[in-house]
């Protein structure tokens, strides 16, 4: 009896502990729908990449994981792609079999193409000026609108003759990317922008109506409004609206401002403005679709290979929420080229699985929050989301926010100061069971075998898998319901999901 009295009494002790916030959950409470518009899509590198089968089995693992439904990526008009050329008598030349290959990998993955139309063939473009990527695409305005036409009709009318308009009539066309950075040469750029966007939206209309086209397709969530009035005032066709934000994207080049924005509130805050100005335009209510966002657009390791975006991202998803239909995490691989071919695993990738095949941490932020329900509760709490399953399960994630520090992930950089800190949740009647799970420096984090192993530029198949291993996340703990509640301790950078089970 002494035994079983003081084993109670220290249950009691740690799960009753003083707490920075109680939370409240709530079945009868304020909620609403709560649609899963940041594993939607995700973006990746290039066109000519996705037949790699390193690709396909990254797209495979982050598809089984998050169920999402798009893919984005640059440069399936590039001469790798082999789509475009011209004979001696100038006659142009179309050649889908890489397209096909292309879509066909998607489509039998069960990812749709969400379809960048870039770059500018060498043969059609109007001078020979490239992009820095190490791919060096076209970027130059077409040197003949009628080619360009043909080009997008030809195009459009073979993905309707191979996959059906049912089929093609669920993808979405974007047109370019970029177009108020490099990634655009024609001057001034907006003014041949929207050149180029009108031929090629009503290019796409004219062989069938059910094609979705949109854009600017901007960095900086540039040229929204300009672009929307232009397009009412001229009628011409569109269906959504897209753009792109980083968190480590400037005030001044978003807002026009000087003041400091934390990289926890500039996606969202982003994201507000681009929502304001739709919601004030002549097409208020268009859908809105993020085409890139991540916490950097640098290669960072202490960002996106790290712990930082478990938190990051839940976050984000918070503050988000209600301001668009569709974002696009970019990427889902670090199969990717941009500034050439990758030389190890960990670089500060913008991917969600290294090189190899290694889950990064956010992957499995992303993995946990797929779990979140689709009806959201409201909370005062900025460390939560109160979500509800179909079947009535709570799903909480929670998380440990801290700014990023250092230029390296916690296991190999600078030491984290920053304290942990103690939510405590306060059940619904009748709570059964509280399985959590955690994703921190020492839960679901590789980084701390792979400097276990010495760090290998390129790890071997026996130490690829042992990362794998490492990556992965443990079994969810069953926590003890004392008085009604759980307490739940997370370190600096933790995130978790806390599943709570009612009768």
């Amino acid at each position: 009896m002494k035994i079983i009295f003081l084993f109670v009494f220290v249950v009691l002790i740690s799960t009753s502990a003083w707490s920075d916030e109680e939370i409240l959950v709530d079945p009868r409470g304020s909620h609403h729908s709560f649609p899963h518009f940041w594993e939607q899509m995700f973006g990746s590198g290039r066109a000519i990449l996705t037949l790699r089968e390193s690709y396909r089995q990254d797209l495979r693992l982050v598809k089984s994981t998050t169920d999402f439904k798009f893919v984005r990526f640059h440069a399936i008009f590039h001469d790798e792609v082999g789509i475009y050329d011209e004979d001696k008598q100038g006659k142009s030349i179309y050649n889908f079999s890489y397209v096909d290959q292309i879509y066909d990998g998607l489509l039998a993955n069960g990812v749709r193409p969400f379809v960048e139309l870039s770059f500018m063939p060498r043969k059609l473009a109007s001078r020979s000026t490239v992009q820095s990527f190490s791919y060096h695409p076209f970027v130059a305005p077409p040197r003949d609108y009628a080619r360009w036409d043909a080009l997008i009709t030809n195009f459009a009318a073979h993905l309707i003759a191979r996959y059906g308009i049912d089929e093609v009539a669920q993808w979405y066309f974007e047109v370019w990317n970029e177009p108020n950075l490099d990634f655009w040469a024609g001057v001034p750029a907006q003014a041949t922008y929207w050149t180029l966007y009108d031929h090629t939206a009503r290019a796409l209309k004219q062989v069938d109506s059910r094609l979705r086209v949109g854009g600017p397709s901007t960095a900086q969530a540039a040229w929204v409004s300009a672009f929307i009035r232009h397009t009412s005032d001229r009628q011409v066709p569109l269906d959504f609206v897209s753009t792109h934000v980083y968190a480590n994207d400037t005030s001044k080049d978003i807002f026009g401002t000087h003041e400091s924005i934390p990289r926890a509130e500039m996606v969202c805050r982003a994201a507000k403005k681009v929502h304001d100005e739709v919601a004030a335009s002549p097409r208020s209510g268009i859908p809105i679709i993020w085409s890139e966002y991540n916490a950097s657009y640098l290669n960072e390791p202490a960002i996106t290979d790290s712990v930082f975006m478990g938190p990051w991202l839940a976050d984000t998803v918070r503050r988000c929420d209600g301001l668009t239909d569709m974002m696009s995490y970019w990427t889902f691989s670090d199969v990717f080229e941009e500034q050439g071919v990758v030389r190890r695993p960990f670089y500060g990738g913008y991917g969600i699985i290294a090189a190899g095949g290694i889950p990064k941490p956010a992957f499995n932020a992303f993995r946990m929050l797929h779990e979140l329900g689709d009806e959201r509760f409201a909370t005062d709490s900025e460390h939560a989301l109160i979500t509800r399953r179909p079947d009535g399960a709570f799903i909480i994630a929670l998380w440990n926010y801290v700014p990023p520090r250092g230029k390296e992930p916690a296991i190999t950089g600078p030491p984290i100061t920053a304290p942990p800190i103690t939510i405590t949740l306060r059940l619904p009647q009748g709570t059964r069971t509280v399985r959590l799970r955690r994703l921190d420096a020492t839960h679901g984090d590789v980084h701390s075998e792979y400097a276990r192993m010495g760090s290998p530029q390129y790890p071997t198949h026996e130490q690829l898998d042992a990362l794998k291993l490492g990556s992965s996340l443990a079994a969810a703990e069953e926590l003890p319901i004392v008085n009604g509640r759980v307490s739940i301790t997370l370190p600096p950078d933790g995130l978790a999901t806390a599943e709570v089970l009612l009768e």
